[in-house]
């Protein structure tokens, strides 16, 4: 089977194109391509959620090492699954007093070149590893002399809206240092990603805070001097990766701040 190309997969995943129809049925049809694509739009989230963010701490030096020792580890395995280096079948076996017979490595040209697919796996895990990281180093949970948590201005408990599973649930806290941490449960599976907003109830003006992560918390920078008595409904959204960066109408969470 020919699998879609990957630039063109790059393109679906960012909403800047639409899939015509021999390349919607193909990705109905083919695993491989459709699970490429949803990484991709994975990694797509993660990096618009990250486009506010500019202050956050540095991340500790052995996650660092753990993400360069896994790239390398990938960057040795073999494309296909069980796959060996060749041994000559005139190698000796040797004693237990010779040195191991040493197997030279097959020619540049005949190695197999790692997918491209694995290194935007490996960074989507990666993005993922340090999102984790930067929201936990920020609440004071890590590290071997945990702090304590910055002070809670607002707290707000989300339910579920509309059609959305009664189970769906959360919890939104804004900290005195301009970051507005949540906490999700049982969110409903979606095609696209996960928006946050802050609505003014009293005229429904809103704008977006952020994207929310594969993770069950997020911690997501505010803009500064944002007014919370006006805008202090939360809202969690249902977006679809259509370059379109309105509000879906697609609601799946809300709650309102109090202090």
């Amino acid at each position: 089977m020919q699998h879609l190309d990957h630039d063109r997969l790059v393109f679906l995943a960012l909403g800047e194109s639409e899939a015509d129809n021999g390349e919607s049925t193909h990705l109905d049809s083919c695993e491989h391509c459709r699970l490429e694509m949803e990484t991709l739009q994975h990694v797509a989230g993660l990096g618009a959620g990250a486009q506010g963010l500019r202050d956050l701490p540095d991340p500790p030096e052995h996650v660092w090492q753990g993400i360069v020792a896994e790239v390398r580890a990938a960057e040795e395995l073999p494309t296909i699954a069980g796959a060996r280096r060749p041994v000559s079948p005139a190698a000796p076996t040797g004693t237990a007093g010779d040195p191991p017979a040493v197997v030279p490595s097959p020619p540049a040209h005949r190695r197999a070149r790692r997918p491209r697919w694995l290194t935007t796996a490996v960074t989507a895990v990666a993005a993922a590893a340090m999102g984790v990281v930067g929201t936990l180093t920020v609440l004071g949970v890590t590290g071997p002399d945990p702090q304590p948590a910055p002070p809670v201005l607002a707290t707000a408990p989300l339910t579920a809206y509309g059609s959305t599973p009664p189970d769906a649930n959360g919890e939104a806290r804004v900290f005195d240092n301009g970051r507005l941490h949540l906490h999700v449960a049982n969110l409903p599976d979606v095609a696209g990603y996960y928006e946050v907003w802050l609505i003014n109830p009293d005229t429904m003006a809103m704008f977006s805070v952020g994207v929310l992560g594969a993770q069950k918390d997020e911690l997501l920078p505010l803009p500064p001097n944002v007014d919370l008595e006006a805008y202090s409904v939360v809202d969690v959204s249902a977006e679809a990766y259509d370059n379109n960066t309105a509000h879906s109408g697609n609601s799946l969470l809300r709650g309102t701040l109090t202090g």
